[in-house]
C-alpha cells in the first residue's frame, strides 16, 4: 500500500518520502519539515497513534491524516484525540484518500491549543472535562467527541458526513435524523446561556462559532 500511495502522489506532482517502521517514520517526522504526515496505525516498531501523540507533545503541528482498518467509533476517537487532523478507514479509493490529504494540507500546521475554548466554552481534551462559564457540563463520550470535533474546527462549516466519520465511524449506518438528535440534546447541555454557539447551516451541517 506504501508502494502505491507513494506512486500516486507522485503522479499528482507531490514529492513523498516513506518510512516502513513506525520509529523510522517518527524520526524522520522530527528530524524534517512536511506539508502533511500520512499515518498508518498498525505499524512495526511504533504505532501511528504513539507517533501521533509523540509528535503534538514534542509541539510538531504537521497535518496528519491516519489511516487504519479499524471501523469503531473509538477507533476514530482514539485517533483524534492522539492528534490526528482527518482519518481515513480501509479499504478507501485513492481518489478518496488524495482529497484527504487536499484537505489536511490546506489547514496548514496551525498551533492546536491544549484547552479548547469558545466564548465562556471550555474543553479539556486531556482532562475530558468541560465548562459553560463556572458550570460543569455532563457530557455523554459521544456528546464529548461531537462537541470536540466542533470546537476543533471553530468558525467553520463541518458536514453531516464529517461528523458521521469522525464520530460515529467511517463505515456507520447511523441515520442523518440520529445527528440532528445528538447535536440537539449537544445545545440543551452546552447552549444553556448566550451568546448561543452550534449553528446549523441548513443542507451541509453545522457550526461552532459565537455569532
Amino acid at each position: 500500500m506504501a508502494g502505491l500511495l507513494k506512486r500516486g502522489l507522485t503522479e499528482e506532482g507531490h514529492q513523498v518520502f516513506v518510512a516502513h517502521d513506525g520509529k523510522e517514520g517518527y524520526e524522520m517526522a522530527r528530524s524534517a519539515e512536511f506539508d502533511v504526515i500520512v499515518l498508518d496505525v498498525m505499524l512495526p516498531g511504533m504505532d501511528g497513534l504513539s507517533i501521533a501523540r509523540h509528535l503534538r507533545e514534542a509541539q510538531n503541528r504537521t497535518p496528519v491524516l491516519m489511516l487504519t482498518a479499524r471501523d469503531t467509533a473509538a477507533s476514530v476517537v482514539a485517533g483524534l484525540d492522539a492528534g490526528a487532523d482527518d482519518y481515513l478507514t480501509k479499504p478507501f479509493s485513492f481518489d478518496i484518500f488524495l482529497a484527504r490529504v487536499r484537505a489536511v494540507s490546506r489547514r496548514g500546521a496551525i498551533p492546536r491549543p491544549v484547552l479548547l475554548q469558545v466564548a465562556d466554552l471550555r474543553l479539556d481534551p486531556s482532562t475530558r472535562r468541560v465548562t459553560r462559564g463556572e458550570q460543569p457540563v455532563s457530557l455523554t463520550p459521544r456528546e464529548f467527541s461531537l462537541l470536540e470535533l466542533l470546537m476543533r474546527n471553530h468558525g467553520r462549516v463541518i458536514t453531516r458526513d464529517t461528523i458521521l466519520e469522525s464520530v460515529w465511524g467511517f463505515d456507520s449506518d447511523v441515520a442523518g435524523n440520529t445527528i440532528e438528535a445528538f447535536v440537539r440534546l449537544l445545545r440543551l447541555k452546552v447552549d444553556t446561556s448566550e451568546p448561543k454557539l452550534i449553528h446549523t447551516v441548513r443542507g451541509v451541517g453545522y457550526a461552532m462559532r459565537e455569532s
